[in-house]
């Protein structure tokens, strides 16, 4: 077949120089129009033949897939590997018509025998990374993928189907040994560690982080030295994309994640609970021991009724044996507002439905302060979504500061300038009236 299009394109060059010759047209416009001729007839068979390929057996190919019960073929489509690979039919055809087809142009035919064969490899690699991403597509829907994510790896294999492309076609188009490439590789190993550095790094700290663990699409992290603060979107070679509660994407580099230290927050999402760790400072001035009419009060609330009468008991028996004078109040043992509020806290907290009850729950007096006493409520919401979460808190501490008068107790806090010129206002009144 081939010697028949050679011959035909010989005779197609002889019957236009005879044509066209007896017709006084320059040898110049004769190479011109036969070239065109020739470069016509090769680009209509190879888009025919493309057009077939893509319209007829790539359509019959769509709908097989769409027909299959499973989904796993669906991303075929999806990643266009088939759209790819449909572009290989046009390459074929030039790398075997355009020798036969220029024989008489040899320069030209071997010009397009070339990028022939390089769109033909460039099409298979193509194809070949779109396969890639099937695989990636059909293991993220497995369960265990947030865990293990595999874009890492398969990165580095497209970059090593890149590299033995490139010497492939090196080999091809200088006709060069591929060992003696190799070679010449290997005695620039070093300055190929440099170029990839970061990707030798990245590969390292993707095995690491997978393997222990430490890291998988999805989790929130906090890394303050690279501003981090956020859901990861991405684990890959080179990089791990976080999107942060602002919305701004935070490019972090992979390797950077083995280095530096950061904190990751799936452990509290997966424990169910989310820390509440917040004190509301209460002024010492107001603590006092509790009288008769303070505990006949506080009987009266429902978080304390069962508490108040156990504890009443408890410290009469043990005054009574001990025969404290209760006419002095610093004998024997007496119940403190602030006792008695911390109390309150834990079974409000206890019965809380915003809160974990599984997990630990403290109400806790921390080392008092210039400041006051701090009163700090250790608890774990049920719920760790942070606009639920920060509801639950909100509305405890809405709770606390509301009922602190009731136990006779006040909040310290810093003085402003209305209360520095209310009682400047105050100390003037004062002296107006004793003059």
């Amino acid at each position: 077949m081939i010697d028949n299009i050679v011959s035909s394109s010989w005779q197609l060059r002889t019957w236009l120089q005879s044509t066209l010759e007896s017709s006084n047209i320059p040898e110049w416009l004769i190479y011109s129009i036969d070239f065109t001729i020739r470069a016509f007839i090769l680009l209509i068979i190879s888009r025919v033949l493309f057009w077939a390929s893509k319209k007829v057996l790539l359509h019959y190919a769509v709908k097989l897939v769409n027909k299959t019960k499973t989904k796993r073929d669906d991303f075929l489509i999806k990643r266009k590997v088939l759209h790819r690979f449909s572009h290989v039919v046009p390459a074929i055809i030039i790398y075997l018509l355009s020798k036969s087809l220029f024989a008489v142009y040899p320069d030209v035919g071997r010009i397009l025998t070339n990028f022939a064969v390089i769109y033909m490899v460039a099409v298979i690699f193509l194809t070949i990374s779109a396969l890639l991403n099937v695989v990636e597509d059909i293991y993220n829907t497995k369960e265990y993928s947030a865990e293990r994510p595999i874009k890492s790896y398969l990165q580095l294999i497209n970059i090593i189907l890149y590299f033995v492309g490139g010497i492939l076609l090196l080999a091809y188009l200088f006709n060069l040994e591929v060992a003696g490439i190799f070679t010449g590789l290997g005695a620039m190993a070093a300055v190929l560690m440099l170029i990839f550095k970061d990707t030798i790094l990245g590969l390292v700290a993707s095995i690491q982080l997978s393997t222990n663990k430490m890291l998988r699409v999805g989790d929130w992290i906090s890394m303050p030295s690279h501003n981090a603060d956020g859901d990861v979107l991405e684990v890959t070679l080179n990089t791990v994309k976080v999107q942060n509660w602002d919305k701004t994407i935070t490019t972090i580099p992979t390797y950077a994640l083995i280095n530096s230290p950061f904190m990751n927050w799936r452990g509290m999402s997966e424990s169910g609970g989310r820390r509440i760790k917040r004190s509301i400072n209460i002024d010492m001035r107001s603590v006092k021991l509790c009288d008769e009419k303070m505990i006949a009060k506080f009987k009266k609330i429902h978080h304390l009724q069962a508490y108040i009468e156990e504890r009443e008991a408890e410290i009469d028996e043990y005054n009574k044996i001990n025969n404290v004078d209760k006419s002095v109040k610093v004998n024997g043992r007496r119940m403190t507002n602030l006792g008695v509020f911390r109390k309150y806290l834990e079974n409000y907290c206890s019965q809380h439905p915003g809160l974990n009850q599984e997990m630990t729950l403290l109400v806790r007096h921390l080392q008092p302060t210039e400041k006051g006493i701090p009163l700090e409520l250790y608890v774990f919401t049920a719920n760790t979504k942070w606009a639920i979460y920060e509801g639950v808190q909100a509305d405890i501490f809405d709770h606390i500061l509301a009922v602190i008068p009731e136990f006779e107790l006040s909040v310290f806090q810093e003085p402003s300038g209305d209360d520095l010129q209310s009682a400047v206002s105050g100390l003037g009144e004062i002296m107006l009236q004793n003059k």
